[in-house]
């Protein structure tokens, strides 16, 4: 699982450090997986997707709208040149080795950007409203209908509702993914990687519904080579 290196405090230290939502550390081992944090570092060595059985790319602060040849929007933050890098370098070597990825949030912009897609830099500007980060620190709800017959349609049926926390979102979706899963105002909610391989993108958040964990339940299955 990627982190992002941010400011924490911890016993009498205030320092930056590789940090990550303790929630994916627990709904991972609440299915069976054995979580490895991943801290973004300058130089990524690829290699290291051969001890990993599947690879989440996990929340965050905005892609760099230079990787897809746009420019900041006032509203556009958090931006790391490192961890866009590493992770990019970390989700092609995953891809090359058919190592199983799950993008989450972020982690999804990252997989449509890395494939050679955009995004929108900030959604209330297109849909309207807010509901979709409705306040700092707060998650929104929101329902979101997947196709039949595509993996996270499996997973979750024809509609799930979904705990969210973005503003921004895809917008030109990468030749190499298919639109699976959309919100009613049509925002592109999911993506999965043309083909048989597991690598999909959800826009949401599903590390903090520990009530349900039949995405990484699916991710952990596939890591492991089970089927069910």
């Amino acid at each position: 699982m990627t982190t992002y290196l941010q400011n924490a405090r911890h016993g009498v230290w205030d320092h930056e450090a590789a940090v990550l939502p303790r929630s994916y550390v627990d709904v991972v081992v609440q299915v069976g997986g054995s979580p490895l944090l991943l801290p973004p570092v300058d130089e990524v060595d690829p290699d290291v997707i051969g001890v990993l059985d599947g690879l989440v790319l996990s929340g965050g602060g905005d892609v760099d709208p230079a990787r897809y040849g746009a420019e900041p929007h006032p509203r556009t933050g958090g931006t790391s040149a490192v961890r866009d890098r590493a992770e990019e370098t970390l989700l092609r070597a995953a891809l090359a080795a058919g190592v199983p990825v799950l993008g989450v949030c972020r982690g999804m912009q990252v997989l449509n950007v890395a494939l050679g897609g955009t995004l929108v830099q900030h959604l209330p500007d297109v849909v309207g409203h807010e509901g979709h980060q409705p306040a700092p620190a707060t998650f929104g709800r929101t329902r979101v209908r997947l196709d039949e017959g595509s993996l996270l349609g499996g997973v979750f049926g024809a509609e799930t509702e979904v705990r969210c926390y973005h503003h921004q979102a895809v917008d030109v979706l990468s030749p190499e993914l298919v639109a699976v899963g959309r919100a009613g105002d049509g925002t592109l909610e999911a993506v999965e990687l043309r083909g048989p391989r597991f690598a999909v993108g959800v826009q949401w958040h599903p590390e903090v519904d520990g009530d349900d964990c039949r995405l990484f339940q699916a991710l952990v299955n596939a890591a492991s080579g089970r089927t069910t």
